[in-house]
Parts: C-alpha cells; sequence; structure tokens
C-alpha cells in the first residue's frame, strides 16, 4: 500500500511539473505511445490512457516510466471493462529508441459480455397498487427496459437504461421516485452480466392548487382555464408540459414555467405557475413571399383586452399580389370547458388571371382549441362577387357570383408525434355546413369537406399520404358563392399546378369553381447524410392528383410529381420542391413554410 502511494505521489508530481517541462521543451515527448487493438477500442485507449498524460513530460528517466507501465495495465482493464471486456489480455511492453523509447499496448480483448438477466423490482406505492394506470406503468418500464438480455453489456449503456427507467417513474405518478437498488454482477468466465434494479415510487402524487405569479393586467381565470389542471388530477409530466405550451402559447403571456415540488404534500402538491405577462397591445409587421401568391407585406395589430369587454382583438391586413385582404377577429376568453366566442369580419380579392372575385364574410360562432382535437361551430354571412376581365360570356352559377347564409360545424383531430416537425401519426378533419343562397333564387345547399394526413415511418425515411374529399349538395341553378364552392392547385395542395389552377374548365380558358373535390398525394420523405449521420435536411418524392368538377363522372384527376429539400429549420419545416404537371406540361417551383393541419 505505502508503495503504491508513493508511486501516484511521483505520478502526481510529474504531471503538477508537466506544464513548465513541456513549455522548455515542447515538441520533445518523453516517449511515443502506439496501441494496438480493435479499432474501436484503439481510439477509446488512445484518448483516455492515462500514459497520453505524460508523454510530454520530457525528464522522465527509467525507474518513472516503468512505473507508468505498471499502472497503465490497470488504467487499460479499468477503460475495456466499461466497454464489457473483463477479461482482455494487456501486453504493455517497451522498446528501445531511437529518437525515444516507444511504450507499445497491445490489447486482445476477448470475448464481450452479454446480458444474462435481469430483475426489475418496484416498493412503494407502484408495486402494490391495482390500479390500471399505476400497473401499465409499472409493465411499461419492463416492457421498455433498454439492456435485455442477450445485449452486449457496457456501462454507458447500463446508466443509460437506469436513466431511462428512472424517467418513466418520474414522468407519471411519481415524481419523488427514486433509484433504491441498483447491482451489475458480471461473471468474468461466463461472459455474462446479471442486472439488478429496484425502484422507489413512493406515493402517488395529485396536483394541488395553483399558485400563479406574474399576473397583473389580465384577468386571473385566464391562467386555470388556459392550464386545465384541476386540483385533485393525478401528475402527469406530459400534461404539465402541454399546460405550459398553451400558457406560453396563448398571446397573453411570454413565457410560463410550471413547477410542481416533489418534496411536497403528494395528497395536493401545488403547482407552482411563473408567467411574464405579454404587452396589451402589439403590432407586428410582415414581409414573405410565396410562388403561390408571389411578394406580401402584412401588418396585424393585436389588443389583448379590449376596454369595455375584455375581448381579445386580431386586426390584419395584407398587401399582395393575388390574394390581399383585410380582416378582424373578436375572441372572449375561454370558460371553463375551453369555449371561446368570436366574432369575423374579412374582406379579400381573388386574382386567379382569368377571374377576379372580390368577397365578404361576416362569421359568429363559438370554437374550443384542445390539446389534440379542435372544435368550431358558427353562423356566416358570405357574398362574393366576380369580375370578367376577359369578357368571356359566363353565368353567375359558373364564376361564383353570390350570396348565403350557413351553419358550419368544423372538427379536426391532430395525433402527430415530434410536433412541429412530426416523424409519425394521423389527422383528420371534417366540415360539414348547411345554409340558403340569398337573392332572387333563395335555394338550400349543404356542404361537406374531409380531410386526412397520415405519416408512417420505413426502414429508410417515412411515408406521407395526404387526400382530401368535398361535395356540395344543391339545385343546379342555386348561386352560391365561391368560398362554398371547390378549386384546388398550387403549393399545399397539387404541385405542379398554379395556385386555384384546378376546376371547372369553362369557355375561353377560364377555370371556375365546382361542386366536387378530390384530392391526393403520395410523399416520400428521407433524411440526407453527411458523413454516415443525418442531417437537418430531408429530400422529399411525391406525386399530386387533384380534381373538380360539378359531377362525379366529369372528374379529370390532373395529375403533378416532383421532387424537392425540406430544412428542419428553428422556425418550422421549409420546403422547396419541383413539380411537374402532366397536363400543363410546365415545371414549378413552390416554396412553403411550417407544418399546419
Amino acid at each position: 500500500m505505502i508503495r503504491k502511494l508513493l508511486a501516484a505521489a511521483a505520478l502526481a508530481a510529474l504531471w503538477l511539473l508537466a506544464p513548465a517541462a513541456r513549455a522548455q521543451s515542447p515538441s520533445q515527448p518523453a516517449f511515443d505511445l502506439v496501441v494496438r487493438a480493435p479499432d474501436a477500442l484503439r481510439e477509446l485507449l488512445e484518448r483516455h490512457l492515462e500514459l497520453r498524460r505524460y508523454q510530454q513530460v520530457s525528464d522522465l528517466d527509467d525507474a518513472e516510466i516503468a512505473r507508468l507501465v505498471l499502472l497503465a495495465d490497470k488504467d487499460a482493464r479499468e477503460l475495456l471493462a466499461t466497454q464489457g471486456y473483463f477479461s482482455p489480455d494487456v501486453r504493455i511492453t517497451r522498446e528501445a529508441g531511437p529518437p525515444r523509447p516507444r511504450l507499445v499496448v497491445a490489447v486482445e480483448p476477448g470475448p464481450a459480455t452479454t446480458v444474462g438477466a435481469v430483475k426489475i423490482e418496484f416498493e412503494g406505492d407502484i408495486a402494490t397498487s391495482t390500479d390500471a394506470d399505476a400497473v401499465a406503468q409499472r409493465e411499461g418500464i419492463r416492457s421498455g427496459w433498454e439492456l435485455p438480455v442477450g445485449r452486449g453489456f457496457t456501462q454507458a449503456g447500463w446508466d443509460t437504461a437506469k436513466g431511462s427507467a428512472l424517467r418513466q417513474l418520474l414522468a407519471r405518478r411519481y415524481p419523488a421516485g427514486s433509484i433504491s437498488y441498483s447491482l451489475a454482477d458480471v461473471d468474468a468466465a461466463s461472459h455474462q452480466a446479471s442486472l439488478g434494479l429496484k425502484l422507489a415510487s413512493g406515493a402517488v402524487f395529485h396536483l394541488g392548487e395553483l399558485r400563479v405569479t406574474g399576473v397583473e393586467r389580465y384577468d386571473p381565470v385566464l391562467v386555470p382555464r388556459l392550464a386545465r389542471l384541476p386540483p385533485g388530477m393525478i401528475y402527469d409530466q406530459d400534461k404539465l408540459v402541454q399546460a405550459q405550451l398553451r400558457l406560453a402559447g396563448s398571446g397573453y403571456f411570454d413565457s410560463a414555467f410550471l413547477f410542481v415540488d416533489p418534496q411536497a404534500d403528494p395528497a395536493a402538491a401545488p403547482v407552482q405557475v411563473t408567467l411574464r405577462e405579454a404587452p396589451l397591445q402589439k403590432v407586428v409587421l410582415g414581409l414573405g413571399f410565396t410562388t403561390d401568391g408571389g411578394p406580401r407585406a402584412s401588418v396585424e395589430h393585436t389588443h389583448n383586452r379590449v376596454p369595455g369587454i375584455g375581448w381579445r382583438a386580431i386586426t390584419k391586413l395584407q398587401a399582395e399580389t393575388r390574394n390581399p385582404y383585410a380582416q378582424s377577429e373578436w375572441m372572449s376568453i375561454p370558460d371553463t370547458a375551453g369555449w371561446r366566442w368570436s366574432v369575423l369580419a374579412r374582406a379579400e380579392k381573388l386574382d386567379d388571371d382569368r377571374l377576379v372575385t372580390h368577397s365578404q364574410r361576416l362569421r359568429t360562432g363559438r370554437f374550443q382549441a384542445g390539446d389534440h382535437i379542435d372544435r368550431n361551430v358558427y353562423v356566416q354571412y358570405e357574398v362574393s362577387t366576380v369580375q370578367n376581365p376577359r369578357n368571356v360570356v359566363l353565368t353567375a352559377a359558373d364564376t361564383g357570383a353570390g350570396s348565403a347564409v350557413s351553419v358550419n360545424y368544423v372538427w379536426t383531430g391532430r395525433y402527430f408525434r415530434d410536433m412541429p416537425y412530426p416523424t409519425t401519426g394521423y389527422g383528420v378533419g371534417f366540415e360539414l355546413g348547411g345554409g340558403i343562397t340569398l337573392g332572387g333564387n333563395s335555394k338550400l345547399f349543404q356542404r361537406t369537406l374531409v380531410r386526412g394526413l397520415w405519416l408512417r415511418p420505413l426502414s429508410s425515411g417515412r411515408l406521407q399520404l395526404r387526400g382530401e374529399l368535398g361535395a356540395v349538395i344543391a339545385p343546379a341553378d342555386a348561386l352560391l358563392p365561391s368560398t362554398q364552392l371547390f378549386r384546388t392547385g398550387g403549393d399545399t395542395t397539387v404541385r405542379g399546378y398554379k395556385y386555384l389552377d384546378i376546376g371547372v374548365p369553362l369557355a375561353g380558358g377560364v377555370v371556375g369553381p365546382g361542386r366536387l373535390l378530390s384530392v391526393a398525394s403520395v410523399e416520400w420523405q428521407r433524411p440526407i447524410r453527411w458523413n454516415g449521420r443525418p442531417t437537418s435536411f430531408e429530400h422529399t418524392l411525391f406525386v399530386d392528383a387533384g380534381a373538380v368538377a360539378d359531377h362525379v363522372n366529369e372528374l379529370r384527376p390532373r395529375a403533378g410529381l416532383g421532387t424537392g429539400v425540406r430544412w428542419r429549420s428553428a422556425v418550422g419545416p421549409i420546403d422547396a420542391a419541383v413539380a411537374y404537371g402532366l397536363h400543363t406540361r410546365k415545371l414549378r417551383l413552390h416554396i412553403t413554410a411550417g407544418f399546419v393541419f
């Protein structure tokens, strides 16, 4: 023992003196180091062997180098053990120069250790509870164990597996959980490791009151209604994160932080909510460009608490070549179920190079934005007038000139993972509406639109399927406004075609809106790799098709195919694609930003 302490002290002294020695002779190492081992282990040993630290000590004598060799054997074995090699053959030899001695570390690692047995146990509430959630969490930890029998054992893998199991315990019900026991028993003779882990859950946690700080200018009822964390709810880390995102994304707060103290009373653990309020009013100026609409400029004013009623008002003006508009929407604060009243007024112009449509819309109703499901119920008045610059003989029914009052219900469900860059999951939405046209020939009508998006991982990349079906049922002479009818084509629908370029063919090359819509798309998305590693870019290949008509037997699909690149930017996915329209026989560039469903 005394000899080992003296050797360690001598090596420590050498290391303290090493900077001065390196300064005197920075290019003259005391010895050369050669590691002979399989590639993966050679890199580990070359980087972490203690011998590497002493190479630049230029005044080492033979006795000191001999001490280093003795310590290096143990050091190498400890490093190899972290990779699962517990019975290696390690030989360290010293070879004479010139110009200096050479230390050769030769390693035969022997068989790698694999996991022979795994025993995961629990104590506390999770061990005895018969609650279905507790049972599922317990079994989920066992089935999700990341170092199963037969897998190669490494220290890093063992640490990662324990950490993952503990995170699964802490994520729901048991924020005060801990690891009470862990053991990796390695049998060097059989090259197997027996793993044991015991997780202590403690008591199940129920949420208590919200303790809110940082609210001054807004109604205090906003926080519990947006957070949706009622007292008595069982602790769930995901629900806390979702509440935090709802608060931060509500527009009322610039930042939000939620915390439950694991040392609090499990029967009613207070939720600490720290907020920083957003300004009462703000103005946002914007510049942008889309391949559908060209350059655009916008100004948006938000008032988060209109005097007298306390509603939020968002007013936006957008200047664009094809589709300029002015819109103002006023919304109440959410009630206890998350529903809000809203009133919207919008006026817009749509120029598709053939027809110029002016539309006005007034809407009032209620909407609810949930974690996965959005609902919207409203009554709407709308009117469209159409100009015909080409002076082609067309009827109002052809062009979508008309007015109507309708009652509508919109439902959207989003079940995607890894937002805002979804990699798997699906979304489904539908719109149901019915009303009456106004004017001389008042007619009843009904409108339905169904859409879906599905993402499925593949062995290389993922597959995206997208579809949309729509139909308007009304008498043939009903003068429906264009906003109730369908056209398609453009960046987010059928690529390879201009914005709203697919519709009902009319005289003079005019494309009018139709009563039936069908859109389908298949897209393969795969990561772009650099030096064997995935980058923030993806390559896409796709085929889109869409059709619009007034009768089923008149549906004629227009297809486009192309390829593109997607960038996972800080603000969301940005897509650039080149598509060829098989009907128009032209190439078009399409650029979009963000993921919207």
